[in-house]
């Protein structure tokens, strides 16, 4: 497309998203869960098919020399598109929340006033990698009555535009407008200047992707952005704590899948625990390849453990999101220092303890300012699908409007309602 004819695209896709939009605000939940079933059973009837698209964009990927974590993402494995499936009819089962009135209270003048849930209108969702994100947005778009317009990665085109005609067809045998959802079909980064400067059709950007991604939509944006830079997650193991316990969940947070935003990339240990701890852990990282950037007080211990990969850590190993088998370690004084040190250097994302204590746990949860805190329970949590969501649209650490897994009510709006009966102002 040329720079023209990519403006005409972008204008065309928002003005009928604005369209289908006030279709879907009015359209009734049963029609929108039965959307959501079909399509959950469009993911199951195609996995052959969708594998071979996918198979297009994994080669591109490999030949263009992505690196593993990012060819990774790509994929629409058998379980993914399951989990997808699964995502769907977790949404169409649950409660609907358009149109929900709730807070109303009768004032002195005689009138109620509550607020009724409605949705936002239209949402652009600018996103990498991630095949799967064209199912989770669209689902969620569809149970909260909006419209989207979707702009993959180049790196996934194929996949997401088989992806997106499932969705379209779906939508299309319940009687659903196709354009409620919408896939950019240009790979030209242009569109996605255009895409965040339509504040007559677009009411909300989410980007989902890396930093420079997001840091570029933030800056250039003129219509509200739902969103998370990084994720610099931590597991702090407190003094005292189940050992054994914190050594499987620290496991778990790391290397259960490095790519994901909420796998954890700092590991705080309590000194009062550091000597029994870091071992065993450190054990479980050497034999699993994962890089550990110390303090030199946690290198001292770790030094001890057969095949351990150790490195110094410098203050940005302390920022830092690695996406891979690299974790930081730093041996703390307790919990004040833990949360100091997190409320810091974290980006906000997920923080997590592994303690025996009820008043550090209740501390922790109270005073770590991030989007999820979590008591004895892997950072790898941190998703709409395991918080109960049906799917989550992006994580966001702003303390506006969202925040933390962002799933239906997050695509959501309130407006204020009065009910009367003929009162008047004095």
């Amino acid at each position: 497309m040329t720079t023209l004819n990519v403006a005409d695209h972008m204008r065309a896709l928002g003005a009928q998203a604005k369209t289908a939009s006030a279709q879907m605000a009015k359209a009734s939940a049963a029609v929108k869960n039965t959307a959501l079933r079909k399509l959950a059973t469009l993911l199951r009837d195609n996995i052959a098919a969708l594998q071979i698209d996918n198979a297009k964009d994994i080669e591109r990927a490999i030949a263009a020399g992505l690196d593993a974590p990012m060819v990774d993402r790509l994929k629409l494995t058998p379980k993914v598109l399951e989990t997808c499936a699964l995502g769907c009819e977790q949404l169409a089962v649950m409660p609907e929340v358009i149109g929900e009135i709730t807070g109303l209270k009768e004032q002195p003048s005689g009138i109620r006033v509550g607020q009724m849930r409605v949705p936002l209108g239209v949402f652009g969702m600018i996103f990498e990698s991630r095949p799967n994100v064209t199912i989770e947005a669209a689902s969620l778009s569809i149970k909260s009555g909006n419209a989207c317009i979707l702009r993959g990665g180049s790196e996934a085109i194929d996949s997401n535009k088989a992806l997106a005609k499932l969705v379209q067809q779906a939508l299309s045998e319940s009687g659903l407008p196709t354009d409620a959802v919408q896939l950019v079909q240009t790979t030209d980064r242009e569109a996605v200047g255009h895409l965040i400067a339509m504040p007559e059709f677009v009411d909300v950007i989410i980007p989902r992707g890396g930093k420079g991604l997001i840091e570029r939509i933030s800056r250039d944006a003129k219509v509200p952005v739902i969103k998370h830079l990084d994720g610099n997650c931590h597991t702090y193991v407190d003094d005292p704590c189940d050992i054994a316990m914190a050594v499987t969940v620290a496991d778990n947070a790391k290397t259960q899948k490095y790519s994901p935003c909420n796998a954890s990339e700092s590991l705080l240990v309590a000194r009062g625990v550091a000597a029994e701890f870091l071992p065993k852990i450190g054990a479980i990282y050497a034999a699993k390849g994962v890089e550990m950037r110390c303090c030199p007080e946690a290198k001292a211990i770790l030094t001890q453990v057969k095949g351990s990969n150790l490195k110094d850590a410098t203050e940005q190993d302390w920022f830092e999101e690695y996406l891979g088998p690299i974790i930081s370690v730093k041996v703390v004084d307790g919990l004040d220092a833990a949360i100091a040190h997190i409320n810091h250097y974290s980006s906000h994302h997920t923080e997590s303890i592994l303690t025996r204590d009820h008043m550090h746990a209740q501390r922790f949860l109270r005073e770590v300012d991030s989007s999820s805190v979590m008591v004895n329970a892997s950072t790898r949590f941190a998703d709409g699908f395991e918080y109960g969501l049906g799917a989550e649209i992006g994580i966001s650490t702003d303390k506006f409007h969202a925040r933390g897994p962002v799933g239906i009510e997050g695509l959501t709006s309130l407006k204020y309602v009065v009910l009367g009966q003929g009162e008047i102002r004095v």
